[in-house]
């Protein structure tokens, strides 16, 4: 069962994990190809109050990162700090060099989330199933070890999480998978919560694609609140972990203004018919 904590530090929620970890339900993503800005990531944490940051050894930013985790002053401690193992270094052994590797560039000493990036392993000769298990048991011993907090996959799927089940050891703590109005995969995010894991979605505001719909137009109209709040906001609604992306502290101001107000049930509703199955990101679904 998912429960919902207050965070006098954040005045944001928090979801608790399986193993009773709380991560704040509201973050901020970074990705590669300008997906970072060093001055963002510094306001967001000195001045929006933000203390979940999400990024990848993908994205190429993490050393960077850590110096702005450092800049802003905050205690590392009040900070839920993800990152990513991607594909290419699956396995068991490059498995755990890469998460030592990821907290020296980080400048930590044990991550709060690591990530499986893809359910693709990349491994040529091998099957996918072989290498995930491989790759999942590291991150076990890994989370064992005190290194992570917690561990999780990302994009993965039902089909990939059932094979996971059967592994035995840690259920993942999260998967985090692509959600927005337009992609609302609601089989997979009841899938997660009746196996205990944390649904977490990114890309919020399908890649501005949301920011023009006449429905969210209305609605932003409506509640005195730009498309971006209402499609962080309704995230949130549902309960899902949400993690928008922006290198602009006055957009990142705005995309944390999404507390002290409900949209109404029949908004909501509203929201859900938006779903029309379209990606902006991974697509997963061919992934064996």
């Amino acid at each position: 069962m998912v429960t919902v904590a207050s965070s006098a530090a954040l005045s944001c929620p928090e979801i608790s994990l399986s193993n009773g970890f709380n991560i704040p339900i509201l973050g901020l993503g970074t990705s590669h190809q300008g997906g970072y800005s060093h001055e963002a990531v510094v306001y967001a944490l000195q001045q929006c109050g933000i203390r979940h940051i999400d990024t990848a050894k993908r994205y190429g930013c993490e050393e960077a990162l850590g110096k702005a985790v450092v800049e802003s002053g905050v205690p590392r401690e009040q900070i839920w700090l993800t990152t990513k193992l991607w594909p290419a270094d699956y396995g068991y052994q490059s498995a755990k060099q890469a998460c030592r590797e990821s907290c020296a560039r980080l400048g930590v000493d044990y991550l709060d989330l690591y990530l499986m990036h893809w359910p693709d392993s990349m491994v040529s000769g091998r099957s996918n199933r072989e290498v995930r298990e491989e790759t999942w048991r590291a991150l076990e011993e890994l989370y064992d070890e005190g290194l992570c907090r917690a561990i999780g996959v990302s994009n993965f799927l039902i089909c990939h999480l059932n094979e996971l089940k059967d592994v035995g050891g840690v259920v993942p703590h999260v998967n985090q998978v692509e959600f927005h109005p337009f992609q609302q995969p609601m089989k997979l995010v009841e899938y997660c919560r009746k196996e205990g894991i944390v649904f977490e979605g990114y890309c919020p505001l399908a890649k501005g694609q949301a920011l023009t719909h006449p429905t969210i137009l209305q609605l932003a109209q409506k509640y005195g609140r730009s498309a971006s709040q209402i499609c962080i906001r309704w995230s949130i609604q549902n309960g899902v972990v949400t993690i928008p992306k922006s290198t602009k502290p006055d957009r990142i101001h705005e995309n944390c203004q999404v507390f002290g107000y409900n949209l109404d049930d029949s908004d909501m509703a509203a929201m859900r018919l938006l779903h029309d199955g379209r990606r902006v990101s991974w697509e997963p679904t061919h992934v064996e």
